[in-house]
């Protein structure tokens, strides 16, 4: 199996994120899915909710065409000012500081991506992420393997949320033990 090449920014982001004793980055897996996925949706409007540091967010970029577009969601601003200041410059990227709930609330966008990786589009307000997946859009999470960092209790918030989503009438759901565990949801054309 060959080595996956991460993209340009990803070292500087990893570096500054563990200086910042941020421990919550996307798994490299997780990242080289990301961006095959975003090579799917030529033209896409992509969503991610918790941007933390920008790992995840360098994944989806790096995936996408220069006509895709990525809107990316975070509410601590030590963490987005990373994000800013790596990848700040591509015109392809609009950085968000706000909760993720008072996003979903407030857009009228739909996307054809959402990597929710955060608690609101994930764990709280599941509804209003799925309700903006365009038809043949993917809805995807990951972290749903148990993690290190997970407090008492969260395993039985991980199972619930993972039998919700293999049971979603209107979408297409693969649930993976790879990586960190990840749920991919396709919404139905129809």
């Amino acid at each position: 199996m060959g080595r996956t090449v991460a993209p340009a920014a990803y070292s500087g982001i990893l570096q500054r994120s563990q200086a910042m004793g941020f421990g919550m980055n996307s798994d490299t897996l997780t990242g080289s899915l990301l961006r095959t996925l975003a090579a799917t949706k030529p033209g896409g409007s992509f969503l991610e909710l918790g941007t933390g540091c920008g790992v995840g967010t360098s994944w989806i970029l790096d995936g996408m065409d220069q006509n895709a577009t990525l809107t990316s969601v975070d509410s601590d601003e030590a963490a987005l000012g990373i994000a800013r200041d790596a990848l700040g410059t591509d015109p392809r990227v609009r950085f968000v500081r706000q909760d993720g709930s008072a996003f979903l609330a407030s857009t009228r966008q739909s996307f054809d991506l959402i990597y929710a990786d955060t608690w609101p589009g994930k764990y709280t307000h599941l509804e209003s992420a799925l309700a903006i997946v365009n038809p043949g859009g993917i809805y995807i999470v990951d972290d749903m393997l148990p993690q290190p960092n997970w407090p008492p209790g969260h395993d039985e918030k991980a199972a619930a949320l993972m039998a919700t989503l293999t049971a979603l009438e209107g979408f297409q759901v693969a649930s993976l033990e790879w990586s960190t565990g990840l749920v991919i949801c396709v919404k139905s054309r129809s």
